[in-house]
């Protein structure tokens, strides 16, 4: 097995119908897709729940993510949350990859209730995403440390995703951490990462670029709230 694509999943019920749709339609070879169910209520169905934590504390995703490439088969991991989307296109390339890290760019967009990808300003609108970002920005997004690609085996050697932080209120870190880890690894060479040829991942509107860390798109997201003391983006 080449690739192993990891994503937690809370709640979230109708995002994996048209996840479910959308990972469907592809002719994937040497690629299993792993949904990790964290303690959703009701289970999750769907033909690609591979584990369920059965956790029920807020923001245990870490772990959920830890699992996956505990049970993943593929030599590299792909991992991302359950509000991107990502292109058969990117997984083949993903397929071709062969030094031991990537990011990814991020824009925004949507599957619709057929599961079918769409990138459209009115669209986007109907889900409460800020035309006046297309003015400055297009579909852009600004990156973030938690979509990347990386060899499973580095993935255990940098010492995984930090299991300790989810007792702490939201923000708790994990992601900081495995960045300065992966930080620290690529400027001793310990670490082979390609900060050229990074695929578009997509990203449904939602939290503080459509004006609230809480924005929740026809409540289709999980409801754990992000308005904390410690979350510089709560208002």
């Amino acid at each position: 097995m080449k690739l192993s694509i990891i994503i937690p999943v809370l709640n979230s019920h109708e995002i994996v119908r048209r996840q479910n749709l959308h990972f469907g339609r592809m002719d994937l070879k040497d690629v299993e897709i792993l949904f990790i169910d964290d303690g959703s209520t009701p289970p999750i169905e769907s033909p690609y729940v591979a584990h369920r934590t059965n956790d029920y504390r807020p923001w245990t995703w870490a772990i959920a993510r830890n699992k996956g490439a505990e049970i993943a088969k593929g030599e590299y991991l792909l991992m991302c949350d359950l509000d991107y989307i990502i292109p058969e296109d990117v997984i083949h390339d993903c397929l071709k990859f062969d030094k031991d890290y990537r990011g990814f760019r991020r824009e925004f967009g949507l599957l619709d209730e057929n599961g079918n990808f769409i990138q459209t300003i009115e669209a986007l609108k109907q889900w409460g995403w800020p035309e006046d970002r297309f003015e400055s920005r297009g579909f852009e997004l600004p990156p973030h440390p938690n979509d990347f690609l990386i060899k499973r085996d580095k993935f255990f050697e940098m010492g995984k995703y930090r299991e300790d932080l989810v007792e702490k209120p939201y923000p708790q870190g994990e992601d900081r951490h495995f960045k300065k880890t992966r930080m620290r690894w690529d400027k001793k060479g310990k670490l082979e990462c390609d900060w050229e040829t990074r695929p578009t991942l997509y990203m449904f509107p939602n939290g503080q670029f459509c004006g609230d860390v809480d924005y929740n798109p026809f409540k289709l997201f999980h409801d754990l709230t992000r308005k904390t003391e410690a979350n510089p983006f709560w208002t």
